[in-house]
């Protein structure tokens, strides 16, 4: 009787324990961890699987809204909503960046103006740092001069003796100047100081000669041909090899001297030759 006892006593143990853990795993919660428990996905009425079972997905398409519309993948599928970080830019908008001037003057703004009107514009607004005459103060930059010093010891290179084309100069002004205001030039204003600074490079000999886009591509700077196409891949092709060294391509070299010692900028002409 007392081994019938415990035999039975053990059997309702294990069959308490086994309710409770059908009731555990019925919660949810596994041995190996603790999960919370998942409702089973009711069925999309009328959707199949590929075993032709119903389908037990819950999954929507992607709402789609004015302000959100779907993404289109390149097989025309819905690929999902965006994550509506951001906003889609203005016309005004990019507008406002889109500003560069193109040396055939495609992007110049609308405006005119005149050197002898720029002339009272880039004293109030520009003359602190470049200089009634654009000769450049301090350790700002020169903007007129140096017409013919480009194959000296010391170039100038400045608007009139090295810049290719007015462009750049309509481009850098709009953009950056007046140093800590840029943009501020209205149309008119942005005209009359390129117009101002060419006759300080005697581009324009007129002082009322009135540059706009019309007139724009009238003018000329003196260093326009000495800019030209990279034409390496003709001109030093046969200074390409297929095959590249990678290893023990050279002898080894041997420094000699430091720049400092060398002088490489000379003051004078009897300075040493560096090829």
């Amino acid at each position: 009787m007392l081994k019938s006892a415990k035999l039975i006593g053990a059997v309702a143990a294990v069959g308490i324990v086994a309710t409770v853990a059908s009731g555990i795993v019925a919660s949810g919660i596994v041995a190996s961890g603790i999960v919370a428990a998942q409702p089973a996905p009711k069925a999309q009425p009328g959707a199949q699987t590929q075993g032709g079972q119903p389908s037990t997905s819950t999954a929507k398409p992607p709402a789609v809204t004015a302000d959100k519309p779907a993404v289109i993948d390149k097989t025309g599928a819905p690929a999902g909503p965006k994550i509506g970080v951001g906003v889609l830019a203005t016309a005004e908008q990019i507008a406002g960046w889109d500003i560069d001037v193109r040396p055939d003057g495609i992007g110049l703004p609308p405006g005119k103006g005149t050197a002898a009107q720029g002339e009272a514009v880039f004293i109030e607004r520009c003359a602190s740092c470049h200089g009634e005459f654009g000769q450049g103060l301090d350790r700002w930059p020169v903007l007129a001069g140096g017409l013919g010093t480009l194959k000296a010891e010391r170039p100038e290179k400045t608007i009139g003796s090295f810049w290719p084309s007015v462009s750049t100069v309509f481009d850098y002004v709009r953009r950056a100047m007046p140093y800590g205001n840029a943009q501020s030039l209205t149309g008119d204003e942005l005209y009359a100081v390129v117009a101002y600074i060419l006759q300080m490079n005697d581009v324009i000999k007129d002082s009322n000669f009135e540059l706009s886009a019309a007139t724009y591509n009238g003018v000329k700077l003196p260093n326009a041909d000495g800019f030209y196409d990279d034409d390496r891949e003709t001109t030093e092709r046969h200074f390409w090899k297929r095959d590249v060294c990678m290893k023990d391509c050279a002898p080894d070299r041997k420094v000699t001297s430091r720049a400092m010692v060398l002088d490489v900028t000379p003051d004078k002409k009897d300075g040493p030759r560096v090829d």
